[in-house]
């Protein structure tokens, strides 16, 4: 498929995540050239979330950083373009810095992740990028000479396990197939299950109604149907749900308001006021006051 779609599901998908750990950007604009970050980071201290959460990708959000996730290897040009990107937004900084006559050391400086879905050993050696040797991360992550402040995620080389799930469903092949049955066997009632699972329902909209169609969306389409369909029939039911509390609320009311008719002749303003504030009671209690209460108790009670 092109890289737009891709774009646009892992620039929500990121957004989302994120945004449990700090402030985030989408389509960051660089320069004035046709030319944007994808995901630019600040954490927030403390945490609204704690990072454990996230995982690896919770473990990488711990600084300042950008993010820029591809649907297939990289190029070396794409890959030097999003070097750019960094050291644009690094500038950019201290200048900033410089004309408000505050510091901005090189430990602030954003560290740069660009996500593939694989690396190959020749793509990795051209970078000369390495493993972590001191075993803070996990194989899968390649950093590049300490000064240039980026590293490659090579998702298919992740293990698999908890910690690398949220990045796993960014990746291709069986590595996402897989990803996105462990996000789907999370138990009902997780947040980032539900949201999550919107945005790939929405992704799977997306290229189901796109043109030209090609065999990777097809393959995609495939791996999303299961997420889309959980989804859809939540939202319908939900959407039953809903309405027939709707529906029921309605009916309480007119009760309400045909009980007030016959005990105190109408349902003036002032007993009009107090209707809503009664619709939450239970029925039981519901009917004992519409008997046995007075005009003045009930006021008293729900009026302001």
């Amino acid at each position: 498929m092109t890289r737009k779609p891709h774009d646009q599901f892992a620039k929500e998908y990121l957004e989302e995540l994120l945004s449990l750990l700090g402030q985030v950007e989408t389509a960051r604009e660089v320069a004035s050239e046709v030319r944007e970050i994808d995901v630019y980071f600040v954490p927030t201290s403390p945490p609204p979330t704690n990072p454990n959460t996230l995982g690896l990708l919770g473990q990488m959000a711990a600084t300042a950083s950008l993010y820029e996730p591809f649907r297939n290897q990289p190029s070396r040009l794409e890959v030097l373009n999003c070097q750019s990107k960094l050291n644009f937004v690094i500038n950019r900084q201290g200048r900033r810095a410089r004309r408000e006559g505050t510091a901005y050391t090189e430990a602030e400086w954003p560290f740069l992740w660009i996500l593939c879905p694989s690396c190959s050993a020749k793509f990795v050696k051209r970078f000369e990028a390495k493993q972590d040797s001191k075993g803070q991360w996990p194989a899968g992550v390649y950093f590049l000479p300490e000064g240039q402040n980026c590293a490659l995620v090579a998702i298919n080389q992740l293990p698999v396990n908890p910690d690398t799930l949220w990045l796993r469903v960014l990746g291709k092949g069986k590595t996402q197939e897989q990803a996105i049955a462990e996000l789907e066997a999370l138990p009902k009632g997780n947040p980032l299950r539900q949201n999550l699972g919107e945005l790939l329902a929405s992704w799977h909209v997306t290229i189901e109604t796109s043109d030209n169609i090609t065999e990777d969306d097809r393959e995609l389409l495939m791996k999303l149907s299961p997420v889309y369909l959980r989804w859809r029939e939540d939202t319908l039911e939900q959407g039953k749900k809903e309405g027939l509390r709707e529906g029921q609320r309605e009916e309480r009311r007119e009760m309400i308001e045909n009980f007030f008719n016959v005990r105190f002749g109408s349902a003036d303003s002032e007993l009009s006021a107090i209707i809503e504030p009664m619709l939450e009671l239970s029925s039981s209690e519901l009917t004992r006051l519409l008997l046995s209460a007075s005009r003045e108790e009930l006021l008293e009670r729900f009026g302001e």
